[in-house]
């Protein structure tokens, strides 16, 4: 990969960016819209940095800290479930 945008419409023209109409720079890493890199921010606390555009920023912040309590509780929950199964059936096996 080039690491260059793909054009939107599928032509030969470059992305623009849909807050100001410029180049774009790159995808928003939330809405996936292109952005010029006037138009973002990076994110803070994660492994990678990512732009965000500021639309996005505005509904949610430039922090992960949402989408990083998600995959916790994606992967928490199950296990506690689970726990709290084997729990009650060694209670009512043990009587």
């Amino acid at each position: 990969m080039s690491g260059a945008l793909i054009p939107v419409d599928g032509g030969s023209s470059p992305a623009r960016c849909l807050r100001c109409g410029a180049l774009a720079a790159g995808p928003c890493a939330r809405c996936r819209e292109p952005v010029c890199g006037d138009c973002c921010v990076l994110t803070e606390g994660g492994a990678r940095v990512w732009a965000i555009c500021l639309a996005c920023e505005d509904r949610g912040g430039r922090t992960l800290r949402r989408g990083w309590l998600t995959v916790i509780g994606w992967i928490a929950v199950p296990i506690l479930g689970l726990a709290l199964l084997v729990t009650l059936l060694g209670l009512l096996t043990a009587k």
